[in-house]
């Protein structure tokens, strides 16, 4: 198991813009991607150009996969222009 937390902060006039891609990019990575078996995008009402991201991988070789993925790439560069900053955060399953 393999964890990415995401934390963006969205340009406050770009933010109706991004979401639509953004759901889109969870969408696609869970249905095409076989290593990818969580992606949930969160917000909060209080937070409005704040976007939480949740992902679980099989491993960092498929979150990897992720990253070359040409969906994902496609949105990252669609985002680009759109982010304030971008906080990556990754977790390996401790063993048990």
């Amino acid at each position: 198991m393999f964890a990415v937390v995401v934390t963006f902060q969205i340009k406050p006039e770009a933010i109706s813009a991004f979401m639509p891609l953004m759901t889109q990019n969870a969408k696609t990575s869970l249905a095409e991607e076989l290593g990818c078996l969580q992606f949930d995008v969160a917000t909060d009402i209080s937070r409005p150009g704040e976007v939480f991201l949740y992902e679980i991988y099989d491993n960092a070789a498929a979150f990897e996969a992720h990253l070359a993925s040409a969906h994902f790439k496609a949105f990252d560069a669609a985002t680009r222009n759109m982010i304030a900053s971008k906080s990556v955060t990754t977790y390996g399953r401790v063993s048990q």
